[in-house]
């Protein structure tokens, strides 16, 4: 693999964050201004486009949930800082949508790349529509993409941060679908005996061993 290709590769869950250092809407920014906050950076293909403007607007939207859960957002495309800013100001007139949030622009491409951000087989030069979910101790938890022509759903992107900050509270898992406030799983059992003893225990939200939901409270 060359080193452009391996560029284009997604940062791994787990993992610590790619640093950077960027010029966004709101000044110079790096990966460290964020340290002791969870992050969701995420990337859009083009300013001044329909998909991107319906994104950017719902991110705003889910904004003040997010920083409730001590979480900031930062955009990214490789649009200039001057296209950046006109949009900015164009959605707020246009829309109503007041985009509080910094937008990097990443013109030559390179955090983009770095974040595993452009699939040449979309585009060699514009971002998909990809999300990054960094914790406060600037880890990857979570990574995931959406073609150009198909819009994200912010919700999920709320939900699975959500999701997250709830595992680490009370080391326990999340189910298909959970939203807060519903139940959670706990750990598999490691030995015989811990099955055993959830079998004996049993439950109506526990039909097996290895299946055991208890509430977060």
């Amino acid at each position: 693999m060359d080193a452009t290709a391996a560029s284009a590769c997604p940062p791994r869950i787990g993992e610590p964050a790619p640093d950077f250092e960027a010029e966004t809407t709101q000044g110079i920014l790096r990966l460290e201004d964020f340290r002791g906050s969870w992050l969701v950076l995420f990337s859009h293909p083009a300013d001044f486009t329909p998909v991107c403007a319906s994104e950017l607007i719902a991110f705003a939207a889910a904004a003040p949930t997010l920083r409730q859960l001590h979480c900031e957002l930062l955009g990214l495309s490789v649009d200039s800082i001057f296209s950046h800013i006109a949009w900015v100001r164009a959605l707020e007139e246009k829309f109503g949508a007041v985009i509080d949030y910094p937008l990097v622009a990443d013109t030559t491409g390179d955090m983009a790349r770095q974040y595993g951000m452009i699939m040449p087989a979309e585009s060699r030069t514009e971002p998909v529509r990809a999300t990054v979910v960094l914790d406060d101790r600037q880890i990857v938890r979570a990574w995931m993409a959406y073609p150009m022509t198909t819009g994200r759903n912010v919700d999920e992107i709320v939900r699975l941060v959500e999701a997250l900050q709830t595992t680490d509270a009370h080391g326990v898992a999340t189910p298909a679908g959970w939203k807060p406030g519903a139940a959670v799983l706990a750990p598999p059992p490691r030995t015989q005996a811990m099955a055993a003893e959830r079998v004996r225990a049993g439950g109506p939200g526990s039909p097996d061993w290895y299946y055991w939901t208890k509430e977060t409270a």
